[in-house]
């Protein structure tokens, strides 16, 4: 297999599974050449509907140049209300074009404030606040800035054809431009899990879960990489060296707020700080993004089981014994692949035959750990992975009983991704669907091979 870029490897993803040669480029070159639409289900009343019932305004919102963070601290703002008074069910990067849902309680049509680089459209009310579980996926339409081998691409499709276990073109056969190629890929978390430039989110997760607070937000606070300006290298060090809490909000910029909540925090305390004010400094940041460390933690583990399993030539389209499957969400749009991780079966030498038909119609999936609380190994090959990885890392379940919005129950994911690949020349643009919880750059990077700061 070929290797990955050592970027990834950092973040648990060690190889490619497509051999062709990349067509090289890079990703939003501008930033209407990577747009995402959410795949919706989330049913609105009409706007006359009553207050006291349907309390949540929920609005489309067509993003350019807005992280989806940034954004609801826009609308919380303009409002005068908390920001978690606002919600989404997926979060979306400010370098794309994006059309998202979104809900605040308790708001007018007539409060919501004009916004540069977002168009809004009110669809109604509803009696909850959007939830990651009403995003079904996104449409991706991506176009590769500059490419350097774009005939490589074809080649390509087929590869990843063959590694989803699906029927499609092969080799020099005629293809239909107008028609899409089944394709399937490891359903890695991507860069942007861990932090694209910066990729430590897992490092502050993984402290966390040991119950290291202060190196938590000592590997957030500090860690400079040579992807920052020079400014924010030298506040980093400066922190990492000192922990001089006052001095270092006169070196961290600005934009740089949550580290600086953090070291406002810190500043505060009247003796040294301890692991409870170190975690209240943790705590300084929003509930979703002290989720995500955990969350980003998780996801490196889950990579570098991945990882594991394509070492040993596991399969990814079909089970072996003690592998745990999943099962197909039956409410899935059209032509999406959503797989339900609250149906698992495990899959004993008596099941592998009924369970790989299954999977062969998309009705099931493989799947591995993100660990927590309430986890449940395989048991085989892939619980011998599993455990492994857990044991280097120094993790088990147990260590996710945490306080506040840190703690998880964890749960399970599909391993392998698929979906119907559009592919246009002209510019070179791939168009495709994914479940939620995947993400464009696993597809991206298989076709491009390039440092993963050039995928956004």
């Amino acid at each position: 297999m070929r290797p990955a870029h050592p970027t990834e490897q950092a973040v648990g993803i060690d190889h490619y599974v497509s051999d062709t040669d990349g067509v090289g480029g890079r990703l939003r070159a501008a930033d209407d050449q990577f747009r995402v639409r959410e795949l919706e289900r989330f049913d609105t009343e009409p706007l006359e509907s009553s207050t006291d019932a349907y309390p949540h305004l929920v609005f489309r919102a067509t993003l350019r140049g807005w992280d989806t963070n940034d954004f609801a601290s826009r609308i919380s703002d303009a409002l005068g209300i908390s920001r978690e008074r606002v919600n989404w069910a997926g979060t979306k990067d400010k370098y794309a074009v994006t059309t998202q849902l979104f809900s605040v309680y308790g708001a007018e049509p007539a409060d919501l404030p004009d916004v540069d680089g977002a168009d809004l459209e009110v669809l109604g009310r509803a009696g909850r606040n959007l939830e990651f579980g009403d995003l079904a996926g996104n449409a991706f339409e991506v176009v590769v800035g500059d490419p350097e081998r774009p005939e490589n691409a074809e080649a390509i499709t087929d590869e990843l054809c063959e590694f989803g276990g699906l029927e499609g073109p092969r080799g020099d056969g005629e293809r239909d431009e107008n028609r899409a190629t089944p394709i399937g890929v490891p359903n890695f978390f991507g860069q942007q899990r861990f932090g694209s430039r910066r990729p430590v989110t897992h490092k502050v997760g993984l402290e966390i879960v040991r119950g290291n607070w202060e190196g938590a937000v000592m590997a957030y606070l500090g860690n400079p990489t040579d992807a920052e300006p020079e400014g924010t290298q030298e506040a980093r060090a400066f922190v990492q060296e000192t922990r001089d809490w006052q001095e270092a909000l006169e070196r961290i910029p600005n934009r740089l707020r949550y580290e600086r909540s953090m070291c406002h925090a810190l500043a505060e305390c009247e003796d040294e700080p301890g692991p409870e004010e170190f975690r209240a400094a943790l705590e300084r940041v929003p509930s979703n993004l002290q989720r995500l460390f955990v969350h980003a933690a998780q996801s490196y583990a889950f990579n570098r089981m991945l990882s594991e399993r394509l070492e040993r030539g596991l399969p990814f389209d079909r089970p072996v014994a003690g592998d745990v499957v999943c099962f197909s969400d039956s409410d899935a749009p059209d032509g999406l692949e959503l797989p339900d991780t609250d149906r698992l079966q495990h899959v004993d030498e008596r099941r592998v035959d009924s369970v790989t038909r299954h999977c062969e119609r998309g009705r099931a999936f493989v799947t591995a750990p993100l660990v927590g609380t309430d986890s449940e190994l395989a048991d085989g090959e892939q619980g011998e992975i599993e455990r492994n990885v857990l044991e280097e890392l120094g993790l088990e379940p147990g260590d996710f009983d945490l306080p506040g919005e840190f703690h998880s129950t964890g749960t399970r994911r599909a391993i392998l991704v698929r979906t119907e690949l559009g592919l246009e020349r002209g510019p070179l643009t791939l168009s495709f669907a994914l479940p939620k919880g995947s993400y464009a750059t696993v597809v991206a990077r298989e076709y491009l091979k390039v440092d993963p700061v050039d995928l956004g």
